[in-house]
């Protein structure tokens, strides 16, 4: 490329960085360890023919997407992003049970809240019509003078 370095790619695979080289827009001689990676992963020849098949506008957000895939796979051999992924996914049902808990609690709180007198009083709904209410409210009958709830 005439005086300038020659891109991390061809650095790292000891060849001369001609000027139509498809990699060193993308992996400029400062960064080595970004195409050390991908070609670790995917492998220099099958980069160069993904970038090649492209156009020119996609290239650079391929190329963002194989940096990123093999950083992940560098990092964690089996699952690569997909672990990243669903360790997300966990992340986010936590916080989703923790929301719904939250939101629950904010109910319950609101209720509490709530006048005495909007709600209804068992004594006046006849839930009970075996209990016979006394003069306290809360006295029961023996149980040979109990009415039967089922006759």
């Amino acid at each position: 490329m005439g005086g300038n370095p020659p891109c991390a790619s061809c650095k790292l695979l000891r060849r001369r960085c001609v000027k139509g080289c498809i990699f060193a827009p993308f992996f400029p001689a400062d960064d080595p360890v970004k195409f050390a990676n991908v070609h670790k992963v995917f492998g220099a020849s099958n980069v160069s023919k993904m970038l090649q098949e492209l156009p020119v506008h996609q290239r650079a957000d391929a190329v963002s997407s194989l940096v990123y895939e093999a950083n992940a796979r560098v990092r964690d051999p089996v699952y690569g992003c997909v672990g990243a992924i669903s360790l997300l996914q966990q992340q986010v049902s936590q916080l989703q049970m923790q929301l719904a808990m939250a939101q629950a609690e904010i109910v319950g709180i609101q209720m509490q809240q709530e006048p005495a007198c909007s709600l209804p009083l068992l004594e006046d709904t006849n839930l009970f019509p075996f209990v016979n209410y006394g003069p306290t409210g809360h006295e029961y009958p023996e149980p040979s003078k109990r009415e039967s709830m089922w006759a």
